[in-house]
Parts: C-alpha cells; sequence; structure tokens
C-alpha cells in the first residue's frame, strides 16, 4: 500500500473499520479520512478532515499531504441524515468528478480504488443467467443509485485514459450484508413482513463486510505475484440464495402481491420512513441478479472467507428473529409443499385410474 493513504467517506461504519486496518499497517506512514460529516467512530489513530468532496477543498488535501493512495468508498445508496435522493446523487455523481479532477492535477496519486456496485447491470427479465464484468446491461438504468453508479464508472474510465500512469480499481460489490449493514436492502430484510412479487422468486447474491476489507486492501495495495489489481471486478461470495430462502432463514413471512401493489407499498414504505423501496430494489426483488467472480479470483487474487449463505447467516444473527422462527416457517413451508405433492399425486394416480376403468369398461 502506499505512504500516504486517502479515504472518503470515513462517516460510515464499514469505512471507519477500513481506516483502522490501513492504519495498522506497517508499511503506510499515514491515512487521511475524509467526510462531510464527522464520524461517531474512532479513525485508530488517522487524521479526519471534514470536507465536502463535491467542492474544491478536496484537491489542496491531495497536494498538501502528497497523497499517493485514494480510496473513494463515498458512494451509496444510502441516505444522510436529514438528506435525500438529491443529496445523494450529488455526492455520488458530482463528488467522484470533483474527486477525480483533482487526482488528475496531483502528479502524487499513483493508485485509485473505486467502490461500484453490480446494480450498474440492472435487473431485467431477459438478463443473462450470470453477468460478467464485460457483459452489458439490457437496458441502462433511469435512474436511482443504479444510474449514479453507471456515470461514476464513465467518469473513472475517462479518468483512467487520462491518467494511464495511476493504477485503477473498480470494485462492483454484490449486496453488502453483516452485522453493521445500513444498506436499503438490509433496511428490507429487517422488516416484520417482507412484500414480494406475485409469480417471482429471485437469484440473490450478499458480500460480507469483512470479505469488502479484505478485497479493499488487496485492491489498493501493490500486486501480489501473479495477480493484477488494476482494472474492473465483480466481488460477490459463492453461491446464491433465493428471495424465499431468505425469508424463511429470516423467519420473516412474505406478502406476495402484484408488481403495481408492490410499487404503491414502496411508496407507502418511504412516505413513512421505514425503508427506501424504490424502484431499482423492485425490479432487484423481482428478476435478482447472480454476477461472475471468475476474475476476481483469477485476476484479482481473492478468496472471499464467506460464501452468499454465510454472510446471510451472519446478518440474520444480528438482525433478530422475526415473527417466526426460521425452523418452524421451514416446516410450514415445507409441509405445504409435501400436501400439494401428495395432491397433485392423488389427482394423477386416479386419473390414471378412471383411464383404466374406461378402457377396460369400452373393451
Amino acid at each position: 500500500m502506499g505512504k500516504v493513504v486517502l479515504v472518503t467517506g470515513v462517516a460510515r461504519q464499514l469505512v471507519g473499520r477500513f481506516v483502522r486496518r490501513v492504519m495498522r499497517d506497517p508499511g503506510v506512514d499515514r491515512v487521511i479520512g475524509v467526510d462531510a460529516v464527522a464520524p461517531g467512530h474512532p479513525l485508530g489513530g488517522a487524521a479526519f478532515v471534514r470536507a465536502d468532496i463535491r467542492q474544491p477543498v478536496i484537491g489542496r488535501l491531495l497536494a498538501e499531504y502528497g497523497v499517493d493512495t485514494v480510496v473513494h468508498m463515498d458512494v451509496t445508496a444510502t441516505k444522510p441524515v436529514g438528506g435525500g435522493r438529491t443529496a445523494v446523487k450529488e455526492t455520488n455523481v458530482i463528488g467522484t468528478m470533483q474527486l477525480l479532477g483533482a487526482c488528475q492535477k496531483c502528479p502524487t496519486v499513483r493508485r485509485l480504488v473505486v467502490r461500484s456496485s453490480t446494480s450498474v447491470y440492472g435487473s431485467a427479465p431477459r438478463d443473462p443467467a450470470v453477468f460478467t464484468e464485460t457483459t452489458p446491461p439490457k437496458s441502462l438504468p433511469s435512474g436511482g443509485f443504479a444510474k449514479d453508479v453507471t456515470e461514476v464508472e464513465g467518469y473513472v474510465r475517462g479518468f483512467a485514459r487520462r491518467r494511464p500512469d495511476v493504477a485503477v480499481c473498480v470494485l462492483r460489490f454484490a449486496n453488502i450484508l453483516g452485522p453493521e449493514a445500513d444498506s436499503p436492502l438490509a433496511e428490507y430484510f429487517s422488516l416484520p413482513v417482507l412484500p414480494t412479487v406475485l409469480g417471482h422468486d429471485p437469484r440473490l447474491q450478499f458480500v460480507h463486510e469483512d470479505d469488502v476489507l479484505d478485497v479493499l486492501r488487496i485492491a489498493s495495495s501493490e500486486p501480489r505475484g501473479g495477480s493484477l489489481n488494476s482494472g474492473t471486478f465483480n466481488v460477490a461470495g459463492d453461491g446464491v440464495l433465493t428471495l424465499s430462502q431468505c425469508a424463511r432463514r429470516l423467519g420473516r413471512p412474505t406478502v406476495p402481491v402484484l408488481l403495481p401493489a408492490v410499487t404503491w407499498v414502496g411508496t407507502a414504505l418511504r412516505t413513512v420512513g421505514v425503508t427506501d423501496f424504490s424502484p431499482e430494489q423492485i425490479r432487484l426483488l423481482t428478476h435478482g441478479r447472480v454476477v461472475s467472480t471468475v476474475q476476481m479470483r483469477e485476476t484479482l487474487g481473492f478468496t472471499p472467507a464467506y460464501t452468499t449463505a454465510e454472510a446471510f447467516a451472519d446478518f440474520a444473527r444480528h438482525r433478530g428473529p422475526g415473527l417466526l422462527p426460521p425452523e418452524v416457517l421451514a416446516a410450514a413451508v415445507d409441509g405445504v409443499a409435501a400436501r400439494l405433492g401428495d395432491g397433485v399425486a392423488g389427482r394423477v394416480a386416479g386419473a390414471r385410474g378412471a383411464g383404466r376403468h374406461g378402457t377396460g369398461s369400452a373393451g
């Protein structure tokens, strides 16, 4: 890792953990944490500078401290306290533009790591079964966080062309879960009853918070032998879970409703401030999304410690029990499925018996 590291978005718990980990690296001389609000957690001795990355002050910080490594984590779907969607978009897009402009002018910058998301692929009914880093989305995101990260990645590609001497790494994280997860999807899974789209059981992937810290450490350091940490990489745990499996493991009942009603429910939830049930999240919970992690393993040289199922299990343990114990809910669902199966089998057997009886009579 570089001698002087600047990290944005340090007011968030996960980013604060990353800063504390970097501070323990013997090869790092100084870490500067930047955010528009003061963090409510320790930064392990890192210098905190209260600054808005949408303002030109970020350029002065890079020059003043001689920063050689920038880890841009201030790209998020979570609304700030007292802020709305407009504030999130401005920080994600305008803030990134300002930061990249400052990095372009700063000769000491040699490495840039940018947090992105698998949301760039969108969620559509005719999506491929698995997205790779080069798979284009079926339709470009029309709004929300997905559009933000799409624009952010476009600006990062432009920066990489203008500063080919800077090693640029873009990490497309699947939905991040863990004990301290604060994403819109984590809020959704914390609802006592989960609204779902009738007739759909999407496949989902997750990445554990601890794995996020580990891959950030690899991306922001000099590449190890046989690996390359410049480029764009999907980051997710092995395997997938369906939404129905998630609900059973949480012990939370689901309420399947028609798609227009789900949109109305999302609007109602946002109105009362329960969760950010955005249109892009509704699409995810309708069609799902699965990405390939071959490049993460073979090129970046990173293997997650948690599978998708293990990351979700750790999240579920820290969220507390749902309305129904998971084992009771699973047994009830399995029982209903078995009875439905027996009923279908009985009807098939009855139809076959009636057919044989009819044939015998005719003979």
